[in-house]
Order: C-alpha cells, then sequence, then structure tokens
C-alpha cells in the first residue's frame, strides 16, 4: 500500500489536503463538485415547479422529463417512481460534496498503485449506489407516511410538530451512540480508511466504495430523515443539513462535533416540543 498505517494516522490531516491538491485530485474533485451542482440545479427547479404545483394543484408537473403526478395519488407508481428520482438526485446533491475529498484521494493512491481513473469512478459508483438504496427506502417512507397523511403532500414535512420533535430528540440521541462513533471515524479519515480498506482493480474499488458508502449512511441517514422536519424540499433546509454534514465529517476529531450537534438536537427537539 502507498502509506505505512503509522504513518498515515500521524499525518492524516495534511496528508489528505496535500495529496488532494495534486493534479489528479484536483480534476477529480472538479468533477464531482460538477456532478453534484448538476443535482443542486436540477432541484432549483424542482422547487419552482412544486411552488407552482401548490398553487395550481389540480394538475402534476414535470422537469426534465419526470412527472410528478397530483398528491391525491400518494400510493400510485408513478408517485413512488417520481419521489424515488427526487431523492436520489438530492442525495447526489448532499452526499456527493461530502465524499468528494476522499474520491479525489482514492484517484492520487490509484495513480500510485498503477490503477487507472476507471477505477475511482467505480469507488464513486460504489459509493452513489448505497445513497440509492436509501433513497428508495426514504420514498417509501415518504410514501406511506403521505398516504397516511402524517406529512403535508404539498409541504413534504410533518404536520404535526409532536412528530418533529421526536425525530429531532431520536436524531440527537443516536448522534450519541457507539454505532455513530464507528461510523463517523471512519468519515473523518479518508487517508486511513483508503489504507486499511484498499483494494486493487475495479471490482475492488467499487467494493471500497460500498464500504464507504455504508459507513456514510450510518454516519448521516437518521440527520438525511430530518428532511420530513424543515421539509423535504425546502433548499435552505437542504443546504444547511449538508453543511452540517459536511462540518461533521471534516472537523478535527477532538472538537467532538458529534457531541455538539447532539445538544443542538436535543434541544431544538424540547423547544419544538414546547411550541
Amino acid at each position: 500500500m502507498a502509506l505505512p498505517e503509522g504513518e498515515a494516522e500521524a499525518s492524516q490531516p495534511r496528508a489528505l489536503a496535500a495529496q488532494v491538491a495534486s493534479r489528479e485530485g484536483l480534476i477529480v474533485l472538479a468533477c464531482v463538485l460538477t456532478m453534484a451542482a448538476l443535482a443542486w440545479w436540477w432541484l432549483v427547479g424542482l422547487e419552482a415547479e412544486m411552488a407552482a404545483m401548490v398553487a395550481a394543484p389540480m394538475g402534476g408537473m414535470a422537469m426534465h422529463g419526470i412527472t410528478m403526478p397530483p398528491p391525491a395519488e400518494p400510493f400510485s407508481v408513478p408517485y413512488f417512481a417520481s419521489t424515488f428520482t427526487m431523492w436520489a438526485i438530492m442525495m447526489v446533491a448532499m452526499m456527493l460534496p461530502t465524499a468528494a475529498p476522499m474520491i479525489a484521494l482514492h484517484e492520487v493512491f490509484s495513480r500510485k498503485n498503477g490503477q487507472g481513473g476507471l477505477a475511482t469512478a467505480m469507488f464513486a459508483g460504489g459509493y452513489l449506489v448505497v445513497w440509492t438504496y436509501f433513497a428508495a427506502m426514504a420514498a417509501l417512507i415518504q410514501t406511506a407516511l403521505v398516504a397516511k397523511g402524517m406529512v403535508d403532500a404539498a409541504q413534504l414535512q410533518f404536520g404535526s410538530h409532536r412528530l418533529s420533535a421526536l425525530l429531532l430528540f431520536g436524531a440527537g440521541i443516536y448522534e450519541l451512540s457507539p454505532l455513530k462513533r464507528v461510523c463517523l471515524s471512519n468519515c473523518q479519515s479518508p487517508v486511513i480508511f483508503l489504507v486499511r480498506n484498499w483494494r486493487p482493480g475495479v471490482a475492488g474499488a467499487f467494493q471500497m466504495g460500498r464500504r464507504h458508502g455504508a459507513y456514510c449512511l450510518g454516519c448521516c441517514a437518521v440527520l438525511m430523515l430530518l428532511l420530513f422536519v424543515g421539509g423535504v424540499m425546502n433548499l435552505a433546509w437542504i443546504a444547511l443539513l449538508t453543511v452540517v454534514v459536511l462540518a461533521e465529517k471534516y472537523a478535527p476529531p477532538r472538537w467532538r462535533a458529534d457531541r455538539i450537534l447532539a445538544v443542538c438536537l436535543l434541544a431544538a427537539a424540547v423547544v419544538v416540543w414546547l411550541c
């Protein structure tokens, strides 16, 4: 492997910045962020279309060839398909930027080990496959909650502040759990992750991407469900959660960002419950 584990652990923060700043790393970083920017562009357009649908609720809406049927049909196949598409693109917009340093670093390691860019593309693909699974589950949850009237079909957020408070409380408790700590530690240390989990070849890269995606899912899935609190298509809320995930992943571990976030979420749960 390119770096001994002990050396990687000692120099991880500087190694990450230095290696991502290499030519190969910067090219991959630009490609990844361009993909994320396109996903954000799609979301901005979709939010405008959803606002138009709320103003004229009798019709559906179409965005780049994808039709969202009226909310009067929450359990239809078209509704689930469009909801899944929305969540999948939203996960690209939110989670791909947080994985960009890891993907760029994989490209640097791949070049050093005689592999080309295809391996890094497969690594990113493996990562996105995991979040696509999550998008499918989130779409099922949304479909069920809309059907039961627990989520407003137009605003796509909980109709009850008590439900919002309970989800915020659960997210705060999860931030303090051992599972969260393990997953976050693997997300916070890209160099160490690659050293410990390196697999050669295209298939190995895909496997590594899925593994990293699984850790990322364990770290952030509960935070993604908070979209039901502020609104699934509330762009300001989406952006805030993206920034929170970025800060938690890349803040120095000694800052214990998970503890700070837990306190904030628990305090927000109390405020929302009492309001």
